[in-house]
Formats: structure tokens, C-alpha cells, sequence
């Protein structure tokens, strides 16, 4: 199985720490890795230059990409994604503060899975987990019963 990450594309820097955090905080325990804008993503993904070494930069099993970012913005990124059918197998979730009719379903229209407004909870993540939880076990474990054992299985 290949190894899973999570890749955040955020202009924010601020935004891209707090979004560790919460990730961190609610049990993400897969590598988080971070890109400052659409460029940097693609050529992540395409794997150029420093992101060609796939031990330090794996596919990400989710990309949690910003729409509102400059040129070229979070739109651009899901249509190139979804014309490099190979790179599909990634969970994309939208985390933006456009929060319009139009741009959400623009993004489900280019593949996004899920659109999240930001700022988002704990609770907005912790259900997108539990929605698709192959992209983010076994790594990410569950509590659900009395003697404490983690589960990976469903969240």
C-alpha cells in the first residue's frame, strides 16, 4: 500500500499552520506536508524538482486545497488534476472562503469530493474523515470502545 500524506495548498501561511494544528489535534498522525500556491502544487504533484524524491514528497492520499489563492488559484489546480486522470486516487477536499453556489459546484464539477467553508472545525474535518476513511487509515486511529484500543476501521 502506498504511504498516505496529506498535502495542504494554502497561500496562507496562517492559515496552512492552524489547519496542522487542527489536523494534529484531532488525531492526524500521517505526514502533512504544505505548498504556498497553485504552481508549487502542480509541480508537486508532477513531482519537478525537489518534489521528484517520493520518499520526502509522497502522492497524497488527500489534498486540501484552497480555491482563493493568485494565479494560478485553487480552480486551475483541481482542472489540471482532473486532466492527469493518473493523479485521481487522491481524496480532494476545497477548503475556501467562498462559500457561493457557483464555486461549490464548480469545484464537485472538477472532482472535488467535498467543500469545506472556511474557518472550519474540528467537527468539519472529523466528518470528512468519517466519510472517506481509506484515505486517511490506517494512520489515523480510532477510540471507540472500553478497552481503548484503536481502531482503524471505520471513524
Amino acid at each position: 500500500m502506498a504511504p498516505k500524506a496529506v498535502l495542504l495548498v494554502d497561500d496562507s501561511k496562517r492559515d496552512t499552520e492552524a489547519m496542522e494544528i487542527l489536523l494534529r489535534s484531532i488525531g492526524v498522525t500521517i505526514p502533512i506536508l504544505a505548498v504556498d500556491g497553485g504552481n508549487k502544487a502542480i509541480a508537486y504533484f508532477k513531482g519537478d524538482g525537489e518534489y521528484a524524491d517520493r520518499a520526502k514528497y509522497p502522492l497524497p492520499s488527500v489534498l486540501l486545497l484552497d480555491l482563493k489563492m493568485p494565479e494560478p488559484d485553487g480552480f486551475y489546480v483541481l482542472e489540471w488534476l482532473k486532466a492527469h486522470s493518473h493523479l485521481k486516487d487522491s481524496l480532494v477536499v476545497v477548503l475556501s472562503a467562498y462559500d457561493g453556489l457557483r464555486e461549490v459546484n464548480q469545484a464537485y464539477a472538477l472532482g472535488s469530493k467535498s467543500f469545506l467553508v472556511k474557518p472550519c472545525s474540528a467537527a468539519d474535518i472529523k466528518d470528512v474523515i468519517k466519510s472517506f476513511p481509506d484515505y486517511w487509515a490506517p494512520a489515523f486511529p480510532y477510540t471507540d470502545n472500553p478497552g481503548g484500543e484503536a481502531r482503524t476501521d471505520r471513524l
